[in-house]
């Protein structure tokens, strides 16, 4: 049986190599995560916080 390798955080990937966009509210930079694996194009806000703001905001 050969070794399994060890499983890194965030699928295998470094922080510095994972893809980042800005936040639409607060205008920093956020990384991708796994929960957002499958909607990373839809996300739009860094966290909760940002997101409930934004639709405060909204005149």
């Amino acid at each position: 049986m050969s070794p399994t390798p060890a499983k890194r955080p965030g699928g295998g990937r470094p922080p510095s190599q994972r893809p980042s966009k800005p936040c639409a509210h607060c205008g920093l930079p956020f990384t991708w995560r796994k929960k957002w694996e499958r909607d990373w194009d839809q996300v739009k806000y860094c966290s909760d916080r940002c997101r409930a703001a934004a639709k405060r905001d909204r005149p």
